[in-house]
């Protein structure tokens, strides 16, 4: 019987190991004279996140694309606000693109790309994405203030187009129609994140192929 019970313990512990090592898990440390992010990524995630930016929208954007993706995502931005939102925003885009494109490695196996349509009451948000290797970013918000709680709405534009140069990915984002400002923005992140989490899939029927006649992405 205590065999059968070591036996039965080391296969668990032998599958609970090979689940670890099957999450796909970027981390980036990128400093420069304007931002420090540190960030922890994985994919295969609960939707759990410890998110700080100083810029407490953006927290709450980030959050839900966490959370929507299903994804797992440890945040810390510490950037010069004092002089404009500009940097922290497009940084933290880029910081956590780059941690995509290392959690996936050469993306064999993978969907590549994906779109979802998200509605926010009376807002309707679409995005787009294609894990392609090549950088391109449309990005039409139709937000008309200046602010959406203390973020200044101009900057996600930036977010995207800077996502879009760390993953090297085709981001296309676009807010079909809507009336207020807030769920526009919250609609594009929600879109953004369900879409990302099919690019980021694996393709059982792909195997370990490489979703590209190119041979390289």
């Amino acid at each position: 019987m205590a065999k059968k019970a070591a036996a039965k313990t080391t296969k668990k512990s032998a599958i609970a190991v090979e689940a670890s090592a099957a999450k796909r898990i970027g981390v980036i440390d990128r400093k420069t004279a304007e931002t420090q992010i540190q960030l922890k990524l994985t994919i295969e995630g609960e939707g759990k996140y410890n998110i700080s930016t100083g810029i407490r929208f953006f927290d709450h954007m980030l959050e839900l694309f966490t959370r929507h993706g299903a994804f797992d995502l440890d945040l810390k931005c510490t950037g010069d606000l004092d002089v404009d939102q500009h940097h922290t925003v497009e940084d933290v885009g880029i910081a956590l693109g780059e941690a995509f494109d290392k959690a996936l490695g050469d993306k064999r196996g993978i969907w590549r790309a994906g779109y979802f349509v998200m509605t926010m009451d009376e807002t309707l948000g679409l995005a787009a994405v294609d894990l392609s290797g090549r950088v391109e970013s449309v990005i039409k918000t139709k937000v008309k203030t200046r602010l959406v709680g203390d973020l200044q709405s101009e900057l996600v534009d930036d977010f995207f187009d800077g996502f879009a140069r760390g993953a090297r990915a085709n981001v296309h984002i676009k807010t079909m129609y809507g009336r207020s400002n807030h769920h526009k923005i919250e609609a594009l992140f929600k879109a953004f994140a369900r879409a990302l989490r099919v690019a980021c899939s694996r393709d059982k029927q792909l195997g370990e192929m490489l979703p590209s006649t190119k041979g390289l992405l």
